[in-house]
């Protein structure tokens, strides 16, 4: 049972991650004002990045979520097995 403990501590822990990546992004793109001639370019590199961040942050929470449910999937097959 330690090993199915520890798949769904992993599976929660990169959930929860990859939210909180997505969470931040968001916040900081939300946080940037409307560009002006001077800082597009910059601008422009902040909001690809944060862009990039949110996709990482939503691949994280994806492997989170399948690992979790392949965690629950071992579990099931173990009560199963032992019923």
């Amino acid at each position: 049972m330690q090993i199915n403990s520890s798949l769904l501590s992993a599976g929660l822990g990169a959930y929860q991650a990859g939210q909180q990546r997505v969470d931040q992004a968001s916040l900081a793109v939300a946080a940037q004002n409307l560009p002006d001639n001077s800082q597009a370019v910059a601008d422009t590199l902040d909001l690809t990045e944060q862009l990039m961040q949110m996709k990482v942050g939503e691949h994280q929470a994806r492997a989170g979520a399948r690992l979790l449910q392949t965690a629950d999937e071992v579990l099931g097959t173990l009560v199963n097995t032992k019923a």
